[in-house]
Order: structure tokens, then C-alpha cells, then sequence
């Protein structure tokens, strides 16, 4: 059947509405989004890839919450199969944080992560079973007064270890800082960081006047910089999220940091009444695992193809 220009104007503007409220994502795009929380207290605010389950058909993330008070669950690991995701308490022995806003594994460290505060503390665990043991803890270098930190994301290269981080920025006036430098290790475990790097980043999306332009950082094997941004009217939303490629980062074989942000950011998805606080490329796939930290609404996972294999 042949439709009339005026019946094909109003098609095209029912799907675009359509796909403007589903969120958009590329084609191949796995499921919908699963809760894993129901509360303030048990949304994903930081992931981190901890392995596969053992028939190969999930994986296992353990999230960060950024809960305040003493005794509040600070760690948690979902096991995430399409369709079905589990959600179990990690116990955390040792001095406890205060705003935990994201995780990332130690490269060739087995069990080990580093875990980072909104005011720039760096606690070194070991995650063994259903409990995380703090080995030490230090503060970011270059802290700045007012900055507020919600990613961050290592890189092994040539030997080499590099550590990149954010402070989020708040909409037009003030950009994310992207800050990036050497990470190495004392002998008793302290984070050692090396000379600082930063470069300024706007969100292509969202713009509004709340955008937080950087909320989490992951880097792929070819080290294109995969970041998350969001916008937050409030706890009870609504909230607005997208995932950009932003640029890439390179590590010599001397140790040097080198991070290249792209003029205009691709953005790979929107979503719309979802605000997505982490964000992980998953070794050996071209998926990543995305969580939402929706405040009173809880937390959502959803795993999609931004991540080359």
C-alpha cells in the first residue's frame, strides 16, 4: 500500500517519538534495561568486570554504591545473563569510604581493585568471595578545591600502567576535567601516581544545564575512551544519559600518558529517564556493561555494543 506524503510525515514522527522513548541504541542492541535495585542505597554508581559465570552464557560486575553512613552496604556483585540478573552483598572489611562512585580490576592482579570517592580517595581491595579487604588507600594527585569525581579506568600498555580519571563538571559553565597519569605500586600496595595530564570535555549529549559531562570511563583494546554523561533533576528524576566515544589514550613504552579528546564526541546511545553512572567494556567482546544510578528509582543494568571485540 502506498501512503500519502502526509500518512508517511506522521510515520516518521510516531517512530522517532517511539525510539526517543525507548532510548536509543545500535542495532543488535541486547534486551532491555534489568533492575538491580530498588533504593537510593542499591544503584549502580561505578563496575567493574570481575569475570564470566562458568557456563560462558554470563558475566559477573561488582558495583559500587555511594551510600554515606557507617554499616551501609558500599559493594555489591550482580551476575548479569540476558534476561536475568542476580544482585549479592559483598562485605567490606576495613576503614570504610565515604561515596564510593566507581570501581576498576587491577590488570594482572587477580582479585584485586582499585575503588575511588567523590572527593578523590583511592582504596586498594581485595575481593575474595563475598568479601573486599581494604589492602591501603591514598588520595588522587592534583585534587582540586570543589571537584567532584565519579569515574575512573586503568590501562595496561607496553608493561605499563596508566590511570585515568574525571571530575564530572556541571552543565555549560563547567566542563568534565579528564585527568590521566602513570600508576604504579608501592611495596606495601599504596596507588603511586606519576605526572598528571588533564584535558577539558563537553558532553555532546546530554546539554541541558545539569549535565554532569563525564559520570564513568572505559577504555577498549584498540584505546578508544568510551565515557558515560548524564543529567539529574532531582531523586525522583527525570534523568537523561548517553554513552560517547570521546577520544583515545595511548601509553608508551617508557610510561608516558598521552590522551587525544575528539573535537565533537561520537555519542553511541541516548536515554532518555535513565541516568547511567557506569560503564564497562567487557575483555574479549564488543559489549559493554552500563548501570544507571536513578536515586529513589534504584539501578538498572543493560549490556550493549559500544566496545569493538
Amino acid at each position: 500500500m502506498k501512503l500519502s506524503k502526509l500518512h508517511r510525515i506522521a510515520w516518521l514522527t510516531a517512530a522517532t517519538a517511539l525510539l526517543t522513548m525507548l532510548g536509543t541504541a545500535p542495532a543488535g542492541a541486547d534486551g532491555t534495561w534489568q533492575k538491580v535495585g530498588g533504593d537510593a542505597r542499591s544503584g549502580v554508581s561505578g563496575l567493574a568486570y570481575e569475570g564470566r559465570t562458568g557456563d560462558g552464557a554470563g558475566v559477573h560486575v561488582l558495583v559500587v554504591h555511594d551510600t554515606k553512613q557507617s554499616g551501609q552496604r558500599r559493594l555489591s556483585r550482580i551476575t548479569h545473563r540476558e534476561g536475568s540478573d542476580s544482585v549479592s552483598p559483598i562485605t567490606w572489611s576495613g576503614p570504610e569510604p565515604v561515596d564510593l562512585e566507581a570501581i576498576e580490576a587491577i590488570p594482572g592482579v587477580p582479585e584485586e581493585y582499585l575503588a575511588l570517592t567523590s572527593r578523590g580517595i583511592v582504596y586498594r581491595l581485595k575481593v575474595t568471595g563475598s568479601t573486599a579487604t581494604v589492602i591501603d588507600y591514598s588520595p588522587l594527585p592534583a585534587i582540586g578545591e570543589g571537584v567532584d569525581f565519579e569515574s575512573f579506568a586503568l590501562v595496561a600498555r607496553n608493561g605499563k600502567l596508566a590511570a585515568l580519571w574525571a571530575d564530572r563538571g556541571a552543565g555549560a559553565d563547567r566542563p568534565a576535567t579528564l585527568y590521566a597519569a602513570p600508576l604504579t605500586f608501592a611495596s606495601w600496595g599504596q596507588p603511586q601516581f606519576g605526572a598528571v595530564t588533564r584535558r577539558a570535555y563537553r558532553a555532546a549529549y546530554p546539554t541541558d544545564g545539569g549535565a554532569r559531562h563525564i559520570t564513568d570511563i572505559s577504555v577498549t583494546n584498540s584505546d578508544r575512551i568510551i565515557v558515560s554523561s548524564a543529567a539529574d533533576s532531582g531523586d525522583d528524576g527525570p534523568f537523561e544519559s548517553a554513552v560517547s566515544d570521546a577520544g583515545r589514550v595511548t601509553v608508551s613504552a617508557v610510561g608516558r600518558v598521552r590522551v587525544t579528546l575528539a573535537a565533537s564526541p561520537t555519542v553511541l546511545g541516548k536515554f532518555p529517564q535513565y541516568k547511567i553512572e557506569g560503564v564497562e567494556c567487557l575483555p574479549g567482546s564488543a559489549d559493554a556493561i552500563l548501570g544507571t544510578d536513578d536515586e529513589n528509582l534504584g539501578g538498572y543494568v543493560r549490556r550493549l555494543p559500544f566496545c569493538e571485540a
